[in-house]
């Protein structure tokens, strides 16, 4: 099995999100392109949060030093990011896979995110905060996503409860709702994977 996770923006919390995914289904963790790494990277972060060995946090195909669109981020760092290179890893178990910022996001100058999620044909989870504005984002990530014929596994929410959002943006979309991830103090792999266990819904098909 195989979960892609993404935002409807950047700095939305989809890592602390993929952490818990990852950690809750035992999954290994790809994250193929990070922009950004000082003071460190997104799979460093997982690694902090997920309770998994270090054997089941993979390498990124692309680590890029400049916080921006990977596509800039490459052409800052003179490097040519290839398609090849972003097929996704074979593992024994889950895969949890986590996108670069939002959904139409450039990858390269003819590539986008969710142009990757469509070549990779896999279950997409759409993160999004809860709070002013989400609707818009939301909706329109889920269009995007659509337009494509990318699978939607469901949305999670990320933030403090709202619930007139969490509900007329599945209800609208038609997409289902896995609940809500609220921010956590202390943010702790014991904390996250108590919050990930009492409010995300994991249905079976994740279990398996």
């Amino acid at each position: 099995m195989i979960l892609v996770v993404t935002g409807t923006d950047t700095g939305i919390g989809k890592t602390v999100f993929a952490a818990g995914l990852a950690g809750a289904l035992g999954a290994h963790y790809w994250k193929p392109i990070q922009a950004g790494v000082d003071p460190e990277g997104d799979k460093e972060t997982v690694a902090a949060l997920s309770g998994l060995p270090a054997g089941r946090i993979l390498p990124e195909a692309y680590r890029l030093a400049t916080p921006a669109s990977p596509h800039l981020a490459a052409r800052i760092g003179g490097v040519d990011i290839r398609l090849d290179r972003l097929a996704l890893p074979r593992v024994d178990g889950p895969l949890v896979v986590e996108g670069a910022g939002g959904v139409l996001v450039p990858v390269t100058e003819t590539l986008l995110m969710a142009d990757l999620f469509a070549h990779w044909g896999q279950p997409v989870i759409l993160c999004a905060r809860t709070g002013l504005g989400t609707i818009n984002h939301s909706l329109l990530s889920i269009e995007a996503l659509r337009a494509r014929n990318v699978p939607i596994a469901g949305i999670a929410f990320i933030g403090d409860p709202h619930e007139e959002n969490e509900r007329i943006i599945p209800h609208i979309a038609g997409v289902r709702s896995l609940g809500r991830l609220p921010m956590l103090d202390p943010l702790d792999p014991a904390s996250l994977a108590q919050a990930f266990a009492a409010q995300i819904a994991l249905s079976d098909t994740f279990n398996r």
